[in-house]
């Protein structure tokens, strides 16, 4: 069983921009993009991944894929990893498993383009057991009162203000459904009774949920060393948060890179609305009129390893930037995951403002 995708939803032509192969990928949701010439004939291929880390270079997405392309020259992902249409299927487990990845592209005779399979496909057939599928937990930080958001929340917290007809926290558990992911934990402080009630063993929403309360408030890192060890990887997201975020291509990232932790970040601009001078001493050497400035701020989204737990003191308060600081010196792997889906921190009225009028506009 073959992925039952048109090849023209798949593939891009060399000269297409890099907004453009994000385009294709968001329609066909595989993660890839397949570059080919007139004929057909496969050039190389646009991850998810090499948009985002394209993102963490400052590249444009109108430049060609061509000039992303050009970049992997010399590295280990020059070539694209593609094997003979018609072959047994335990080949293209084998090739897939040998690579680390999940979509495979099909090739005839002739070099060119004949389709791709993936690894939902094998699974679906049963052909990949079971056990290895890779699988994640999550936590909602849910916890805080939020005060800038008063008077909604001074009858319920933060994560159960509605957005549209549900409360955000329904949406963020749904998505992390639909991400595959099964079990998910709650941190819980301020009125936890409201979100209990609602969601219950979370047997309604399709996930089993565990909650943690806090006591007294631990810090957005803090509060996991109140949940159960597990040798699962662990995606940790803000209960404030509304998003589009792919946490299946975030994992994909986050193994891709050997991260000990992955953040995730997004793009933020910031006008300067002066002329900025630079000097050198006294002496002027250029003014620059009202420049915009370019940042990766925190999210709120991350994926920790199994070994990060050690550097969470139990019961003890700690922000995840104290948490990213100890990593760091212990010099582990932190990598930063830029987001290109919709994304937006509902921490004031505006916000919250903005995140109904979004989904009424169809933007989430």
């Amino acid at each position: 069983m073959y992925s039952a995708v048109n090849i023209d939803k798949i593939c891009i032509d060399s000269d297409g921009s890099l907004f453009q192969a994000v385009s294709v990928m968001n329609e066909n949701h595989l993660g890839i993009v397949l570059v080919v010439d007139e004929k057909q004939m496969l050039i190389g291929i646009v991850s998810d991944g090499d948009v985002r880390r394209a993102m963490l270079s400052n590249l444009d997405l109108e430049v060609p894929v061509a000039t992303l392309l050009a970049g992997k020259v010399g590295s280990k992902y020059e070539r694209p990893i593609t094997v003979l249409y018609g072959q047994p299927y335990a080949e293209y487990l084998e090739i897939m498993e040998q690579h680390g990845i999940s979509v495979l592209p099909l090739l005839d005779e002739g070099d060119r383009v004949a389709g791709l399979i993936t690894m939902e496909d094998l699974l679906a057939r049963g052909s990949v057991p079971i056990v290895q599928q890779v699988r994640v937990q999550a936590v909602v930080m849910a916890g805080g009162k939020g005060t800038r958001l008063r008077p909604l929340t001074e009858e319920v917290p933060k994560p159960m203000l509605h957005v549209g007809e549900r409360p955000l926290l329904e949406l963020i558990i749904e998505q992390l459904r639909d991400a595959g992911i099964q079990h998910v934990n709650i941190a819980t402080h301020y009125k936890p009774e409201k979100i209990t009630e609602h969601f219950g063993d979370g047997r309604d929403f399709g996930v089993s949920l565990n909650y943690v309360n806090e006591d007294r408030p631990l810090g957005t890192a803090g509060a996991l060393s109140l949940i159960k060890a597990s040798q699962e990887p662990l995606l940790v997201i803000n209960g404030d948060i509304l998003t589009c975020v792919d946490f299946q291509a975030m994992m994909t990232y986050h193994r891709t890179h050997e991260a000990d932790m992955t953040v995730a970040v997004r793009k933020y601009d910031l006008q300067v609305p002066y002329g900025v001078v630079e000097s050198d001493g006294p002496h002027i050497r250029s003014l620059n009129e009202k420049p915009v400035l370019n940042f990766f701020i925190n999210a709120g989204i991350y994926l920790l390893q199994p070994n990060v737990s050690s550097f969470i003191p139990n019961g003890e308060y700690l922000d995840m930037n104290q948490l990213i600081d100890k990593l760091l010196v212990a010099n582990l792997r932190v990598v930063s995951f830029p987001i290109i889906e919709y994304w937006l921190d509902v921490g004031q009225m505006d916000d919250y403002e903005r995140a109904q009028k979004d989904l009424e506009d169809g933007k989430v």
